[in-house]
């Protein structure tokens, strides 16, 4: 289904093990249940160029990596990813749920590597102009519930292998955003059970559908 109005862009945020793909399906699943077309994808990646940039960033053997060579990769991929998949999906009257996007970038690499903010606006400015999501879902818990659910999926990549310390600045960072930007914002309370998170999200979904 193609519509001549735009479509929205919807981010889903959050540390490690806060359930952002199992929901983000959930979603997915409950905007095409309103009629509206979806298209799915997720940050660092979402186009073969940009998962090539996602797979040195998280390949574990890669420590050696420079933060400023992380941050400038983030931003080259979300710049691919942008011309080639989001903005075009918009434009086409698409609803776009995107697995993290730059709002990660101010909690991981602003935060748990304590970059300094003022460089991520100068590049978020360059690679995205004035735009920014619609709305943002924050799906926060402890950092320690996050990384005991994170550890249950198997190997860790480069970033699930940081100390807990790094954990607790990003989501400090994700929560001071959260702060700073209410009207984008809404924060899910997601140590809860599956389906408790979900009953948070229903009404939100509400209020994306009746726009």
């Amino acid at each position: 289904m193609h519509s001549s109005e735009p479509g929205r862009f919807i981010t889903l945020e959050g540390g490690e093990g806060a359930g952002k793909s199992t929901n983000m399906d959930y979603l997915a699943r409950r905007l095409q249940a309103g009629g509206l077309s979806v298209t799915v994808t997720r940050e660092p990646g979402g186009t073969p160029l940009a998962e090539q940039i996602r797979a040195l960033l998280l390949e574990p053997g890669n420590k050696s990596m420079h933060a400023d060579t992380e941050l400038l990769l983030m931003f080259a991929a979300r710049a691919q990813h942008l011309r080639e998949r989001v903005l075009p999906a918009l434009a086409r009257g698409d609803w776009v749920l995107c697995d993290r996007f730059t709002d990660a970038t101010y909690a991981y690499q602003g935060g748990g590597r304590q970059l300094d903010a003022q460089r991520i606006e100068q590049l978020e400015r360059w690679v995205q102009g004035a735009f920014q999501p619609h709305r943002t879902l924050l799906f926060d818990l402890p950092v320690e519930l996050g990384l005991k659910r994170a550890g249950q999926r198997g190997s860790l990549d480069r970033f699930e292998q940081e100390k807990t310390a790094f954990f607790q600045r990003v989501r400090s960072v994700y929560l001071q955003r959260a702060k700073a930007f209410p009207q984008r914002f809404r924060v899910i309370d997601a140590a809860q059970s599956l389906a408790a998170v979900q009953a948070q999200l229903d009404p939100l979904i509400e209020e994306m559908l009746a726009r």
